[in-house]
């Protein structure tokens, strides 16, 4: 199951605003809200067709860790060599 937070990391991640995943996704802009606010009290059909437009733009959902460490989080599935520094590879020398 993924999270209100997870939603509305992926919206900030691809920049997108409510009404514009509310257009992609067919729903209204108050179920968009309302999935960012409480996903347990909203519509299950909902969530997964929200989350099918993210996972179309390349967000992969994570699971929380089995071993209580680390929770839910999202990544985008593909890195392009073009899309600047991996994290792995930040440090003092290419910082700006």
């Amino acid at each position: 199951m993924i999270t209100s937070a997870q939603l509305r990391g992926a919206r900030a991640m691809l920049g997108l605003t409510v009404e514009t995943l509310a257009s992609e996704s067919k729903l209204p802009v108050s179920m968009i809200e309302a999935l960012e606010t409480d996903i347990n009290s909203t519509d299950i059909k909902a969530a997964a067709t929200v989350r099918s437009v993210f996972e179309s733009r390349g967000v992969l959902f994570l699971a929380g860790g089995s071993d209580g460490a680390g929770g839910p989080g999202i990544r985008f599935k593909h890195w392009s060599e073009n899309d600047g520094i991996r994290p792995e590879n930040l440090n003092a020398t290419n910082d700006d």
